[in-house]
Order: C-alpha cells, then structure tokens, then sequence
C-alpha cells in the first residue's frame, strides 16, 4: 500500500482550509440520535452543532442539500457475477433513480471547484432487490469512528468572529489525531475535475460481495467516467455553474461511467474508510451507469429517496465499518425530519436563469 505524506507544518493553513468540506461530510452521516453511545454523542448534540453552523435548512436534506435529480439505467457487464450472487451486477439493464448534489446542509450556497460533490444512486432490478449508494468525490472519508468525528466536528466548528476553524484548536486536534493528517492531505491533493459529469465518486466504506457459494470478498466501488476529464475552471461569476454545467450536459447527450470495483488484497483496511487500498488491487468493470434525464426535486424522482447505504440486495453485505450504520441512521433521521417540515423550493431547476432572489446563503 502506498504510504501517504505527513502533512508538514508549513501546510497547516491548506490543511485547515481543506477541513470544513469533509468536516461537512461527516456531519450529517453521524448525527443520528440513538445510534451512538448515550453521553459520549447524542442526536441532540449533533443538530445542536449543526445549527451553530448553520449547515441545515427546514425542508430540506440536512447534508448534500443543494441537489437535482436525474435518471437512466444501469447496465452489467456479469464480470462480477462470481463475486456477487446481486440480480443487479448480472447482464441485464436496470432502471436508476439518481441525485448530483453538493455536501453540506446549504441549498443555496455557491458552486466551486474544490466543493465535495456526490451522486446517490438508487438501481432496481425487476426482482425488487434494489441497491442504493451514496457516493463522493473524495478519494477517503476524513473519519474511522464516531468518535473522531466527534472530536474533529468539536475543533473544526467555526470561530464566530472569522467564520473559519480556529487554528490552536485544531493544532491541538491534529496533535492527537496525527492518524487525520494523511487522510486530509489526500482530500487536498485530489485531482479537481472540471464538473460533475468528468468526476470520479467512490463508495469511501467497504462491503462485503457474497457469492451463491457463500464466500464473502471484501470490495470497495467507484462510478469513474466515460467521457475524459477536465481540469477545473471557477466560474466566480456564476453562484451555480456546476449545476448549469450538468443540465447542459444531460440534455445535451447520455452521461456515463463505468462501475469499477476494486477487491480487497491482503493488506488492505477494510473497515477504516480513512485509509486507501493498493494501487495493485484487482479492477473489475462491473457495468455501465448512463443517466439521460434531469429534474427539479420539486415533485421530481429522487425527492422521497433516502440514499440509504445499507439498502443492499441479496448478494451483498456490510462490512464492519461503524460509518456505515451512522450513515444509515442519519439519512433515515434526515428524511424524517424534512417530511415533517414545510416544502421549500428546490435549490437547483432544469430550467433555471439565476439563483432566486433573496435566497443566497451567507456563507459558500
């Protein structure tokens, strides 16, 4: 496995500037009451911190809340058919009901290159073994446990008088959690891709693939693009051109990837999503994501979907990763939460000319 570079002292201030992002992430992947230990990090702790930060909106997700939602079909290629007794990973075509969006729990905040973006996925096989994912465009989540991000979300919250993470304090994080400091330097160096549909999103957390047989094998996935990759260019003038960029794109023509699945090799973490595998670990092209359509959430597709990570099909299983049931808990709170709350406008429309009047965020 590739050893990553300790981030240097001179790199502090990149390395702080780079934290707020995946500290976003995390965030609502964690916040779910009842799931965490009682007195350590309750459900009430967590809305609290969002609120201080001001990182969620009734009406809307509490994390990847400026989104839009899209459409296609996915279809296998059955080379991972051994691995994977999953109806879905065989060859045949699969409808999918899909979301891009922004992390973060700010509709209306303005697109920019170094943004975490995502795209959640939802393929139903006729069977009715559907498979949903969440996945990102950082090539490692920025926490191993709750409690980490506990502590990183306690240094990470923003100093009222700068808006920004206050350096002594996340000095004294780094020096007791010197396990972050490659991981963040990853994030920082990740190559930028131009928009969402040249972008490469990765599954972050490992699964289990298990075969007809019963042999479980440890994989993680990424959604890697079809068409080349560009670098990225800001757009300071325009608060959505991420957005925009997309719906061009889609009405455009068909968008697609290809879903690579990396295998486990022998020295690899499997329930640290912090760390990655090999570089020499096993590929396989398990299919082709193509997404042809693109609606508002106003009414649209994805809108009552919760991109529950652990909605898996016969055939696949999670691994031991505690990320994964906090993503779980948080996306079902999450959806409880907004379905009880009183509808807002989308964030992002198809046919948008601006960013509604009055509706931009304070803070990007």
């Amino acid at each position: 496995m590739a050893t990553n570079p300790v981030v240097p002292p001179a790199s502090a201030l990149r390395w702080l500037g780079v934290v707020a992002a995946p500290a976003a992430l995390a965030l609502a992947f964690l916040w779910a009451g009842g799931w965490l230990t009682p007195g350590r990090l309750t459900q009430v702790g967590i809305l609290d911190a969002l609120r201080e930060g001001g990182g969620m909106q009734p009406g809307f997700r509490r994390n990847h809340a400026k989104g839009v939602c899209v459409g296609g079909w996915f279809e296998g290629t059955g080379n991972a058919a051994g691995l994977s007794a999953a109806t879905v990973l065989q060859q045949r075509r699969v409808p999918v009901v899909g979301r891009f969006a922004l992390a973060g729990g700010l509709p209306f905040q303005a697109d920019a290159p170094a943004k975490v973006r995502s795209m959640a996925l939802r393929l139903m096989p006729p069977d009715g073994r559907e498979w949903r994912m969440g996945i990102n465009d950082i090539p490692v989540f920025p926490v191993r446990t709750p409690q980490e991000f506990h502590d990183l979300q306690l240094a990470s919250r923003p100093d009222p008088a700068t808006g920004k993470p206050d350096p002594a304090r996340m000095r004294a994080f780094r020096a007791g959690h010197p396990w972050l400091q490659p991981a963040m330097e990853q994030v920082a160096r990740r190559p930028l891709a131009s928009g969402f549909a040249d972008d490469t999103y990765r599954s972050l957390d490992s699964f289990l693939f298990v075969a007809a047989n019963g042999m479980k094998t440890a994989v993680r996935w990424a959604m890697v693009p079809v068409r080349p990759v560009m670098p990225a260019d800001g757009h300071a003038d325009d608060h959505d051109y991420l957005f925009r960029q997309v719906i061009d794109d889609i009405h455009a023509h068909p968008l697609q990837w290809h879903l690579m699945v990396t295998v486990a090799g022998a020295g690899d973490a499997i329930d640290d999503p912090s760390r990655t595998w090999a570089r020499d670990d096993r590929q396989i092209d398990a299919g082709t994501l193509t997404l042809t359509t693109i609606e508002s959430e106003e009414g649209g597709p994805c809108t009552g979907i919760t991109f529950d990570p652990l909605v898996l099909p016969a055939g696949m299983a999670p691994s031991g990763d505690p990320i994964l049931s906090a993503r779980s808990a948080a996306y079902m709170r999450s959806f409880f939460l907004r379905s009880g709350e009183r509808a807002a406008a989308p964030a992002v429309t198809p046919g948008m000319t601006a960013t509604p009047a009055g509706t931009k965020d304070n803070k990007s």
